[in-house]
């Protein structure tokens, strides 16, 4: 067997191993934590563990028929509604790029690039791909931006169940067994189609954005009247998990001093900027506490979606304001970034270890 193979199938057996032990504690979301922090543990040991790859990607398109069919026509009725929490999306994105590219640069000692890219709340693969065509250390940016979403999906679930009085365990979904075998067969041809579709035509975010598309407008027209199942949602979360903790294979003593200590200390930063942000839109009545908490909180889209799905919260609202927030950052980042003289450069890589 192929060494990568086996790697992986190591991987697999670690994540489930962490199911195993988050269940039998009763621990919350026992699929996304158990794999997170299981790979998380074994790859700041140096196991050799192995990300998945094509099956990673295609399990966040369970997320984006998820989202896709809860757009519904009683949610587009919604959206004059959310325009007013919306509108303060881009200020956020100001208020964070304001703080955040001085402290990577002034405090952290990072360049100028890696430090405009390491600031702006995007996605990782994006930020890094845009970081490495200005010249940044690509590198650093990848754990930065990791430990940002580990940090946040660790904090968000804290902060529902303690502050929220939110229990988690809202239905993901009804088993497949109880849905209709048409409407399953019409979710993977959406899943699949919309992701490879969306990758043709350049779309961002094509694992999650595609399928969503496809999906709402099969629900907007009827077709589609459920979620994807249970089992579905729950194979998402065990996948994004998985990801979240191979990204730190290979970490050494000086990145986990610099990169990550650097991106643990950003989250506490976006963390004032959320709070604030999110009390201005809950005390004008934009939003509620729960809604306005997961739709500024600065995860990553799939993280954000599982986490709004077990709260019980209204997932078309919090995914339209993470659907902005990305669209602006993706979109105007690299403009900025050339606005600036950030684009052009050579890439760089991470230092050696001291």
């Amino acid at each position: 067997m192929p060494t990568i193979l086996i790697r992986r199938a190591g991987t697999v057996a670690l994540a489930l191993a962490g199911v195993a032990v988050f269940w039998a504690l009763s621990l919350p979301l026992p699929f996304l934590f158990g794999p997170m922090f299981a790979c998380l543990g074994a790859a700041l040991l140096g196991a050799p563990l192995k990300g998945l790859g094509v099956v990673s990607k295609a399990a966040r398109t369970i997320l984006g028929v998820a989202v896709g069919a809860s757009i519904t026509p009683e949610v587009l009725h919604q959206l004059p509604q959310m325009a007013g929490s919306v509108a303060f999306v881009p200020l956020y994105i100001l208020a964070i790029g304001l703080v955040g590219v001085p402290f990577f640069h002034k405090v952290c000692g990072f360049d100028r690039p890696t430090a405009y890219f390491a600031a702006m709340p995007g996605g990782l693969q994006d930020m890094v791909l845009f970081g490495q065509e200005a010249g940044a250390d690509v590198r650093a940016l990848s754990l930065i931006h990791a430990t940002r979403v580990l940090v946040i999906v660790t904090i968000v679930p804290i902060m529902l169940i303690w502050v929220f009085d939110s229990p988690l365990s809202q239905p993901i979904g009804a088993p497949a067994s109880e849905l209709p075998a048409w409407e399953l067969a019409l979710m993977a041809v959406a899943a699949i189609g919309g992701w490879k579709v969306g990758e043709r035509v350049g779309l961002f975010g094509a694992g999650i954005i595609g399928p969503m598309i496809v999906t709402a407008i099969l629900s907007l027209s009827g077709v589609i009247e459920h979620r994807p199942p249970a089992e579905a949602i729950l194979a998402a979360q065990y996948f994004i998990g998985i990801g979240i903790g191979v990204g730190y294979v290979g970490v050494t003593l000086y990145e986990l001093r610099r990169d990550v200590l650097a991106g643990m200390l950003y989250v506490v930063i976006l963390a004032i900027l959320a709070f604030i942000v999110t009390e201005i839109v809950v005390i004008l009545g934009l939003a509620s506490p729960i809604e306005g908490f997961l739709s500024f909180a600065p995860g990553g889209q799939a993280e954000m979606t599982v986490l709004a799905i077990v709260a019980g919260a209204d997932l078309g609202f919090v995914v339209v304001h993470h659907l902005v927030r990305l669209m602006l950052v993706i979109l105007g980042a690299p403009i900025a970034a050339s606005m600036l003289g950030l684009r052009g450069r050579k890439s760089v890589q991470s230092p050696p270890q001291k």
